[in-house]
């Protein structure tokens, strides 16, 4: 797990932005030239701990820089008959390329960003992995590229702050984050998950590469379950190929209670365990949750509560290490869990991202999936009926909402975006631009998961999950996000998936690991009380600072502004009121 930088011109700030990567590799950094362009690498060991695998790394007139960690890396040497001189997955990346060219991608089980420069062909090769975990970004304007780990090492590059990018701004209001390639940044892009690029000063080609299957083939539940559970232990056994120890995060709910559990016995060791809870508003804390999981698979568990102060310590240093504004206020306790795990000198750990979204696990599923079933059900003649009766229901419910797009043929399910509706139909913002996503149409089931796997879970946690951590030196690995998990999940009949209640599968499986107590749990996600802390620590001074930046800004409706913070002190619209604060926060930091 590492931080990459590089650009194709001499660049007199590149010590400088290099020194920003520091805390996403601590243990080595260094720089080369070569044909008049630099690469930049910071190392955090966990696989090979040899100088022999510090980057950048070169063989054969093939340089890399490389984040992440290729789980499959020894089966590839062997299957692939690849002769590579050092222990380290990094130089597998080098033999494929050399083996296959750009085609070697789908090969790979991790999570990875990554650029390789062919420096015969004078040509960079970079690719990000499937699902978003590692992250890429890169400028390309007037043939200079500049691409990094970091969003503010390519502003070190540059020497200026780019304008602000309006369209992420607007996603961001819907979705917690900016989507696609755009970041808060004009001209700075992310690289797409799935997708790798090619330029040199000829060409630029961006492609992706891997998609999700959602053919249906699976149709007997046992069959199922047996594989899943199969395929699930060899994720986990396959992400603690590591060099140093493998700790868990353990919140007390049912994916990390399973995944910790799994990990205890194939180990067959006392794992170290991890929570975070909260000294105040109780109601918010699985401390006690975990502390059962803990004690049934006999863990070394470390809990740790926080309260309001450190929640606002953390506040500051968590918006610079996302870089740009991230809605996600769960992003604070992380960050102090991440950074006490890195003081117990842990440098990897295992977390259960993923599981909601493959396995059906929030309630939205089932209550998307009975309007699904009931638009299905009507005649032409019903359909003009609710349609006469919708003006009769209030305008601000979603249950009118929902019904006025059955009658309109539109799509039901819009992903998390759908806590922003009522924003919309104040026009909070001004103009909020239509985003198409390319999703599977042909089973309810595949498109909400496949939404939420690449909007919820590859735009929003996984950029928090890494950027967090990586202000941490420590990486997280997610079982749940192998390749083979999700492919085989997506080609399960979608009435087996459903069942009887959420996670229906998954808790057929983790009744044989974790206690039903776990398992059977009302799902609670991982929250806090950030709207009660903000209030009474800042006050006014939230609208105070929203404010100030909307009256340089003028993007936002004013009246509308302090209505949400009038609603917010009785817990409404407290989402929004959490996004504009960061979002002006972020703002004033950056350019006034």
């Amino acid at each position: 797990m590492c931080g990459i930088l590089g650009t194709n011109f001499i660049s007199g700030n590149f010590d400088e932005a290099l020194k920003n990567l520091n805390n996403r590799g601590p243990d080595f950094n260094k720089k080369v030239h070569i044909d008049e362009k630099m690469f930049g690498h910071t190392r955090l060991s966990i696989i090979d701990l040899d100088d022999e695998a510090n980057q950048p790394m070169v063989f054969d007139d093939i340089l890399i820089v490389f984040n992440g960690e290729i789980y499959n890396y020894k089966e590839l040497i062997e299957n692939e008959d690849l002769e590579c001189k050092t222990s380290s997955d990094t130089e597998v990346l080098i033999r494929l390329y050399q083996k296959y060219g750009y085609s070697f991608l789908n090969k790979l089980n991790g999570m990875f960003s990554f650029c390789i420069y062919d420096i015969k062909k004078q040509k960079f090769f970079c690719a990000r992995d499937r699902y978003g975990k590692k992250p890429f970004f890169y400028y390309l304007k007037e043939n200079k590229f500049i691409f990094s780990s970091s969003i503010n090492s390519i502003i070190d590059i540059l020497g200026t702050t780019p304008c602000l990018n309006k369209v992420a701004l607007s996603q961001y209001i819907q979705y917690f984050v900016p989507l696609e390639d755009n970041t808060f940044y004009k001209d700075i892009k992310a690289l797409e998950s799935s997708t790798f690029l090619v330029y040199d000063q000829k060409e630029f080609i961006k492609k992706r590469y891997y998609k999700i299957n959602t053919y249906k083939k699976v149709k007997d539940e046992k069959e199922a379950l047996e594989n899943i559970e199969e395929l699930l232990i060899k994720s986990i056994q396959a992400r603690l190929v590591s060099d140093v120890e493998v700790g868990s995060l353990l919140s007390g709910g049912i994916d990390s209670s399973l995944i910790s559990a799994l990990y205890s016995k194939i180990s067959n060791k006392k794992i170290n365990t991890f929570s975070i809870g909260y000294n105040e508003h109780k109601n918010y804390c699985e401390l006690d949750f975990a502390h059962i999981a803990a004690k049934h698979i006999n863990s070394n568990h470390t809990p740790i509560e926080i309260g309001k102060n450190d929640f606002i310590e953390y506040l500051e240093d968590t918006i610079t290490a996302l870089e740009q504004p991230h809605g996600d206020s769960a992003a604070i306790p992380l960050n102090i869990l991440t950074n006490k795990i890195h003081k117990a000198g842990i440098k990897t750990v295992l977390s259960g991202e993923g599981s909601d979204e493959l396995f059906l696990g929030y309630d939205n599923y089932s209550k998307f999936l009975k309007y699904y079933k009931f638009e299905k059900s009507l005649s032409s003649e019903q359909n003009s009926f609710l349609d006469s009766i919708i003006g009769a229901l209030q305008n601000n419910t979603k249950e009118s909402e929902y019904l006025r797009r059955i009658i309109k043929k539109e799509n039901l399910y819009n992903s998390f975006g759908e806590i922003f509706t009522d924003i919309q139909k104040r026009k909070l913002f001004k103009k909020v631009p239509f985003f198409k996503r390319d999703t599977p149409k042909k089973d309810p089931v595949d498109w909400m998961s496949y939404i939420d796997l690449k909007t919820w879970l590859g735009e929003s946690l996984l950029s928090k999950v890494d950027r967090i951590s990586m202000r941490n030196s420590l990486e997280v690995r997610t079982p749940f996000l192998d390749y083979r998990l999700v492919d085989y999940l997506f080609s399960v009949n979608s009435d087996i998936k459903v069942g009887n209640t959420n996670k229906y599968l998954l808790k057929k499986i983790a009744s044989k690991y974790i206690p039903n107590v776990i398992v059977n749990r009302t799902k609670k996600g991982f929250n806090s009380p950030f709207n009660e802390w903000l209030h009474k620590e800042y006050k006014d001074s939230v609208i105070t600072t929203i404010l100030e930046v909307n009256a340089n800004t003028r993007l936002f409706n004013e009246e509308y502004l302090i209505h949400i913070y009038e609603l917010s002190k009785s817990r409404k619209f407290k989402q929004h009121l959490w996004s504009l604060f960061i979002f002006s926060k972020w703002y004033k930091k950056s350019y006034l």
